[in-house]
């Protein structure tokens, strides 16, 4: 089984042995463990290589998105005390731009001579970190979270459950780049069964949809606003991509209309799960057993509770703060311990994501804490207007936030992408929520974009939003 990306292939043995020279080029380098290497490279046979290199070693990986602009690049690079940056040649001198202090590399290593004596390379230890994950910021400066050996192999442990049918053959097509949690669900699964993997060194939906016409792909992970785009591709101009099983969202709420969109084009049902770059994957639905709207039932191996604001459970049906246990949460935040022990208390990571739980054990997203849109004390769900209005068959994409009001405390406001060649007026978009909507919920006032802002993983960046108001 292989790699493939491009025109290319690495079988698993070559990446085995390309990444364990490099790690002994490593050491020999003089980096030590527990030193922290920044990688900043699009999905490649070279980032692999790296990011294995880096865990052989003893090293730290620190993932920087290749989206990110210079002043965000600094930061991670000076938050994470990195003592060197691997650069993709393309994007090197963003990197020196942002940095100057710290060495940019912009090739793979070299392996030394036949004379040289290999540095020995440590003992893995499972407790230890290995990989830093740095989220794209949306509502305050990027937090590093810690990834250790263990939870590394546990992401694709059960992961395992979520992108393969027991007896399933095919490849599993990676479109996410490895900054990004989900993308190493994919990864790490696909290499504990021995399966391959494509990878696209950036998004873009055409390609999606070639690669799984070329390579006959039958799994993809990716975000629901990523979906997106990919059905209407698929409706501008059709592949064949009747091998894809398994079509899995999340990172975001994942509207019905959507589903339904989806299915009625593909032909399979877009799989919502749950999931946090500090815990992947933790909650989805099974196979044969999906509900439209909810995101699944708990993986085997992770604890799933939904609380009040006493920690303590609250009944079926009602809303609270999900908080998992599970083998693939984080250690913490990178030099932040205020932090990792205000999320991570007894073991228990309290995700800032509000959920319920139905009768049947399945679990419905139902906003973000911090998200919630509060009228005359009375709490608003942005994903629950943004799936009213996305009924509308005009309607695109949604965006909802709140405003402060005078009278009301917050007033609802959504901003709206129409699709190619529609229109719709405000108003009427209001009377079609109505529908779906109590009163107080519908927006007062609905503004049209030409598309969503955007962070580096595909999440609508609410705070964006709330600025344009």
């Amino acid at each position: 089984m292989a790699l493939f990306c491009g025109g290319a292939t690495m079988t698993y043995l070559e990446l085995d042995e390309s990444s364990t020279n490099f790690a002994h080029c490593f050491r020999n380098q003089g980096l030590r463990p527990g030193d922290r290497v920044a990688i900043h490279w699009s999905n490649s046979f070279d980032v692999v290589q790296l990011f294995f290199a880096l865990f052989k070693a003893g090293l730290i990986g620190v993932t920087i998105n290749t989206r990110l602009k210079p002043p965000e690049i600094s930061y991670i690079l000076s938050h994470s005390e990195a003592r060197v940056c691997f650069s993709e040649p393309a994007l090197g001198p963003f990197a020196r731009a942002a940095a100057p202090a710290c060495p940019i590399v912009t090739e793979l290593p070299k392996a030394g001579t036949s004379d040289d004596q290999p540095a020995a390379l440590p003992e893995p230890d499972p407790e230890q970190p290995a990989l830093i994950l740095y989220t794209s910021g949306t509502t305050a400066r990027p937090k590093g979270i810690v990834h250790t050996h263990r939870s590394l192999s546990q992401i694709g442990l059960l992961g395992t459950q979520v992108i393969v049918v027991p007896g399933d053959r095919g490849a599993d097509l990676c479109v996410l780049p490895l900054m990004h949690a989900a993308a190493w669900v994919s990864l790490l699964a696909s290499l504990r069964l021995k399966f391959p993997s494509v990878l696209l060194p950036r998004f873009d939906p055409g390609a999606v949809l070639d690669a799984i016409e070329r390579f006959q792909c039958t799994h993809m992970v990716c975000m629901p606003a990523l979906w997106v785009l990919v059905l209407e591709e698929q409706k501008r101009k059709p592949r064949q991509v009747s091998s894809l099983r398994t079509a899995l969202a999340g990172g975001d709420a994942v509207s019905q209309p959507l589903q339904r969109r989806f299915e009625a084009i593909f032909g399979i049902p877009l799989t919502e799960g749950y999931g946090m770059t500090e815990a992947v994957p933790l909650i989805c639905n099974p196979k044969g057993a999906i509900r439209s709207g909810a995101m699944g039932v708990p993986l085997n191996g992770a604890e799933v509770r939904i609380v009040d604001l006493s920690g303590h459970e609250v009944a079926e049906g009602e809303s609270g703060e999900i908080i998992v246990r599970s083998p693939n949460i984080c250690a913490g935040y990178w030099k932040d311990p205020e932090a990792t022990r205000a999320a991570i208390r007894d073991g228990w990571l309290y995700t800032g994501d509000l959920g319920s739980r139905d009768a049947n054990g399945y679990y419905w997203f139902r906003g973000r804490k911090k998200e919630i849109i509060i009228r005359a004390g009375s709490n608003i769900s942005p994903q629950e207007v943004e799936e009213a209005l996305c009924r509308h068959p005009a309607v695109l994409e949604a965006g909802v936030v709140g405003r402060p009001d005078a009278l009301y405390g917050e007033v609802v406001v959504a901003f709206v992408v129409l699709r190619q060649g529609a229109t719709a007026e405000p108003q009427q978009l209001r009377s079609f929520a109505q529908e779906y909507l109590a009163d107080y919920k519908l927006p007062e006032s609905i503004l049209f974009l030409e598309a969503l802002p955007k962070g580096p993983t595909g999440k609508v960046q609410r705070r964006a939003l709330k600025e344009m108001i």
